[in-house]
């Protein structure tokens, strides 16, 4: 890889944000959206299993409802705070939904081909990893291409299968928020809202063994 093209790719990662507020709900051209979607499909998978799919939510009713549901789970997840983190997560938005030009909702089918899954035979939750690369790679495709990417987790997984008439079985991941942006904020919201401080890397390595740094 050509050295410009590195630079490049560890500041779209370093830029990357999970966007709340910045939508600007302007239209995203389809090939645009095509090419995040196959640098989703890309990702490698366990046992070359690509065990996602890519419901893409346009409809503002469906949106909208989603919306109510995820609000109900934001008030429930409030009520189980202390005062202190009440009031912090007062001011944070979880969420950008309507604001957003679609939703992306990534789900995951355990069944994709199995039951002779070739790396899924001692790690059950291998095919669940794979489908978070693929959202990894639509997030970092996104931020290439000028558009915002929020993850909604405020869900239970029985309504939105049912909001959108998922299969038996088919679980869903994710809901991103996808759309342009009319900016990204240089410090990740849960940190300018002072939720939680960001770790060092140097906390997190370890060499040979546990707690050796």
């Amino acid at each position: 890889m050509r050295v410009g093209g590195l630079a490049e790719l560890y500041e779209v990662i370093h830029r990357r944000r999970d966007v709340r507020g910045e939508f600007t709900g302007a239209p995203i051209e389809p090939e645009v959206l095509r090419r995040v979607l196959a640098a989703a499909h890309a990702a490698p998978s366990v046992g070359l299993s690509q065990p996602w799919d890519f419901v893409v939510v346009r409809d503002v009713a469906t949106r909208g409802a989603f919306r109510e549901h995820v609000s109900e789970q934001r008030r429930a997840f409030a009520e189980t705070l202390n005062a202190q983190k009440a009031e912090v997560f007062e001011r944070i938005k979880i969420e950008g939904i309507l604001e957003a030009t679609l939703g992306v909702v990534v789900t995951y089918d355990p069944a994709r081909g199995a039951p002779a899954v070739l790396g899924r035979h001692t790690i059950a939750d291998a095919g669940l990893y794979s489908v978070c690369l693929a959202i990894q790679n639509l997030w970092l495709a996104a931020t290439a291409e000028g558009l915002g990417v929020g993850w909604v987790s405020f869900y239970t997984e029985a309504f939105l299968a049912e909001l959108l008439g998922l299969p038996s079985g088919i679980r869903p991941v994710a809901w991103l928020c996808l759309g342009p942006v009319s900016y990204l904020e240089p410090t990740p919201d849960l940190e300018r809202h002072g939720w939680r401080v960001r770790r060092p890397l140097e906390m997190a390595v370890h060499e040979g063994r546990w707690g050796v740094h």
